[in-house]
């Protein structure tokens, strides 16, 4: 089982940015890949076209099944003094399976100062029980998830919302923006608390957006607050935030969600 770290410096780097990899099957989410994964070895190749500044963006279409042997090609859509758009296709034999929408933006002065959200008051993560019970999806194992508020899956709760510790179990995973998004979208999105047995369930689109240019955190661990917000006709419109183990907000997000059930 490959952890992480080992996938990331396993990648094929061609030029201008183009990515070959083969996305083994433990980091399968059902028949396709995780969508944490996908996302991350999509800005890893739109990195290479923007070096010089940090992503501030993400938004990523969810297409089709990702899986086996992936090709990502990134383009530059336009590029200014202190900012950048940049698409990152990944391709398999059957086609573009996922689009990404990378936005760049270097640091400028400001007098705003202001956070949404305060971090939610919980236990610690060692205080705090498993999230996932015997039954887990395949790349679920590279995580550790433990549930600090709301409910789990298939838990029939009134409302879908949970707060979360999350953190890579691969301790040599370098902290960047490419594996926080690697990690955010690791819990199940919240509707499933709501549902009372197993059921499809597929994420379509992903918005993140970075709230901090340095990413950095105690023993791994952030703490992940997800809500689903309005929930019918077969869809569920999703929020998210990030904080590391300080309180810190370093990621706020949306999901659209397709529930089958």
């Amino acid at each position: 089982m490959p952890l992480y770290s080992e996938l990331i410096a396993g990648l094929k780097r061609g030029t201008h940015g183009r990515i070959e990899a083969k996305v083994p099957d433990d980091w399968l989410q059902g028949r396709t890949t995780y969508g944490g994964l996908t996302a991350a070895l999509c800005l890893e190749s739109a990195l290479e076209l923007v070096p010089d500044m940090p992503v501030r963006a993400a938004q990523v279409a969810f297409i089709g099944p990702v899986g086996g042997d992936v090709v990502i090609s990134p383009s530059v859509l336009r590029r200014g003094k202190s900012s950048a758009f940049v698409n990152a296709d990944l391709v398999t034999e059957e086609g573009i399976m996922a689009r990404c929408i990378f936005t760049f933006g270097a640091k400028r002065p400001s007098k705003l100062d202001q956070r949404s959200r305060a971090c939610p008051d919980v236990k610690g993560p060692e205080d705090c029980p498993s999230f996932f019970g015997e039954r887990r999806p395949n790349f679920a194992n590279h995580f550790n998830i433990r549930l600090a508020g709301g409910n789990r899956p298939m838990s029939g709760a009134e409302h879908g919302d949970m707060t979360l510790w999350l953190r890579h179990k691969d301790e040599g995973a370098l902290w960047n923006a490419t594996t926080l998004l690697s990690l955010a979208d690791a819990p199940p999105p919240a509707a499933m608390s709501m549902m009372t047995e197993p059921a499809p369930i597929s994420s379509m689109t992903w918005m993140a957006e970075f709230l901090s240019e340095e990413i950095t955190t105690t023993e791994g661990w952030f703490i992940a607050h997800h809500e689903a917000q309005a929930t019918r006709h077969g869809y569920s419109s999703q929020s998210m935030r990030l904080w590391n183990a300080s309180g810190d907000p370093v990621l706020i997000g949306r999901q659209t969600v397709a529930v089958f059930g």
